[in-house]
């Protein structure tokens, strides 16, 4: 195969990403390799920073195993009907992406807040939100929920009619061909915006700090550390959370990468 030749737009592109990549990668790099060994010993040896690191972790993937059973429902009707206020209901998707994450905690918490529309009748059969788990993984959920939906939505829209068709003429029901064609045909777009849901909620902080700050998850645990302590100690935190989720992150990447493959 001939090689094409390197043009001024190729070298501009590529100064242009390399641009890019360095502008994303030195901060982050910069944190974890600035970080002293020993302080980043002591911010993980706090029981503190351990709970909230679970915590973190733990809430996000329940906010994303719910999104998971009522985003793809949604994602899947999107892509395959079309009808009347389909455009709003899309508007309405990813307007928790473009809405200021603080204002997405107060309207949160006027709906779920102990005097809020819904919270307080749920608070009178013991569900509460406010300084709960279940605060923290309702505000997770509300910010990364969209990002589910939409690649969901386009994974299921890139499934021909023709396969599923093709099973419903052999007898397969419904169910049938969502669980076993159509969703199998779709589940690395579901899985990367479940992944990329899953991060959005670990890094959730304005959300979760006005309708939950208690117990503390690590983005608020920065906050605070930097507030008390200084740069120095927040980094040390920042640094820790930005190792974890990168090899969660490769990890579940590259799984994707090698299923993809096969």
């Amino acid at each position: 195969m001939k090689r094409r030749p390197v043009t001024g737009r190729d070298l501009y592109f590529a100064v242009a990403g390399a641009l890019l990549i360095a502008f994303l990668a030195v901060p982050l790099a910069f944190t974890v390799v600035g970080t002293p060994p020993e302080l980043l010993g002591q911010v993980l040896g706090a029981a503190e920073v351990r709970r909230s690191l679970t915590l973190t972790f733990l809430a996000s993937a329940l906010a994303t195993v719910i999104g998971l059973s009522v985003g793809v429902p949604l994602a899947h009707l999107l892509a395959r009907r079309r009808f009347r206020g389909r455009s709003l209901v899309e508007g309405l998707i990813g307007l928790p992406v473009v809405v200021p994450h603080t204002a997405a905690g107060v309207a949160l918490l006027m709906v779920f807040g102990r005097q809020g529309l819904l919270g307080e009748p749920l608070s009178r059969v013991g569900l509460r939100f406010t300084d709960n788990v279940a605060g923290i993984t309702l505000a997770m959920l509300f910010v990364g929920v969209p990002f589910l939906v939409t690649a969901g939505r386009d994974a299921f829209a890139l499934v021909e009619n023709e396969t599923e068709q093709a099973a419903l003429t052999d007898g397969a029901g419904p169910w049938q061909v969502f669980f076993l064609v159509t969703l199998p045909a779709a589940w690395r777009g579901v899985a990367s915006g479940a992944l990329m849901m899953w991060a959005r909620g670990i890094s959730e902080f304005g959300a979760v700090v006005i309708l939950a700050y208690h117990p503390k998850v690590l983005p608020v645990l920065v906050y605070e550390f930097f507030e008390a302590f200084g740069v120095a100690a927040a980094g040390a935190v920042s640094a820790l959370l930005i190792l974890v989720a990168l090899v969660v992150f490769a990890v579940a990447r590259l799984a994707l990468s090698r299923s993809a493959d096969r």
